[in-house]
């Protein structure tokens, strides 16, 4: 087969057309505005539903996170309150066993009547340390 000018010709408009056609095939028409506004809103819709999702997910966790906080609190408390009922019970049987010992150096009533003092100042000063302890409870 001969070329001629008219075969190239032919080849040439045909891969012209071929050229065309893929080129036109490649470029993405602009969208019209109502197709991209409809787009645009879809997308701002979906942002607001996930930020609003995050927004829940964020007071679910802070709600928690307070009771956590309340409930350590509130540990720390009974511990605080049990530590100092120790103490005041220490420091009452302390008096108590200093105020005995000053009883001894009594005789008869006086003396039984001075422990019978001291133990009911001991009783008095437990069931304060109770009453304060059970209040912080």
């Amino acid at each position: 087969m001969k070329t001629t000018p008219v075969n190239l010709t032919i080849v040439n408009l045909a891969m012209a057309a071929l050229l065309s056609v893929f080129a036109l095939a490649g470029c993405k028409r602009a969208e019209s505005p109502a197709h991209t506004q409809q787009d645009v809103q879809q997308a701002e819709q979906q942002a607001n539903e996930k930020v609003a999702e995050a927004r829940t997910d964020q007071a679910k966790q802070d709600a928690e996170a307070g009771k956590d906080v309340r409930n350590e609190e509130q540990d720390a408390a009974k511990k605080e309150a049990s530590a100092a009922y120790d103490v005041a019970v220490a420091q009452a049987e302390g008096d108590h066993k200093v105020a005995i010992q000053k009883c001894e150096s009594q005789s008869g009533a006086a003396r039984d009547a001075c422990k019978e003092r001291a133990d009911t100042a001991l009783e008095q000063a437990k069931s304060q340390a109770e009453a304060r302890r059970d209040a912080a409870r």
